[in-house]
């Protein structure tokens, strides 16, 4: 029960964050929309520890910094590449191994991997990713395992 509660507090507190709504009615609707999110999770048996863990450290806040650099590169790129029709754009499917343990962490590097403009995480199966990376360079950088080994240092 602890951990639903917990559930419910913190869906209710990124939402009040996200939102930004200070409205008696509207902060009635997140919380509704709260409570709604914590009994159907409930109801799949999915109120564990590990789904409402929340660490915070250096190394997250470093990775966000990182991966928010790699969107704005990758944004640059892929508009470079819409917007110029002499940059090719060689669609590949890879297919990755995520280092990472923990399924929470493996999600966490498919969903790095989809935010970063250019690649998309289409599958995740037994700690292998399958990729459709636009051009052949996104792959090869997702191939060089630089994002895969900065998210594994997170879980650390």
């Amino acid at each position: 029960m602890v951990r639903a509660i917990s559930l419910g507090g913190i869906l209710f507190a990124a939402w009040l964050l996200l939102s930004g709504h200070t409205e008696p009615f509207l902060i009635t609707v997140g919380a509704v929309s709260s409570l709604i999110c914590v009994v159907i999770v409930r109801r799949m048996d999915g109120v564990d520890l590990e789904n409402i863990r929340i660490r915070f450290s250096p190394r997250i806040v470093g990775y966000w910094l990182w991966l928010a650099r790699e969107i704005v590169k990758s944004n640059i790129d892929v508009a470079s590449r819409v917007l110029s029709p002499n940059l090719p754009i060689s669609p590949r499917l890879i297919k990755i191994k995520a280092s990472q343990k923990t399924p929470l962490y493996q999600a966490m590097f498919a969903n790095s991997i989809t935010l970063t403009p250019g690649t998309v995480t289409i599958d995740l199966e037994d700690g292998m990713l399958l990729v459709h990376a636009l051009n052949t360079e996104a792959a090869d950088e997702l191939l060089s395992g630089e994002m895969d080994t900065r998210a594994a240092r997170v879980e650390r």
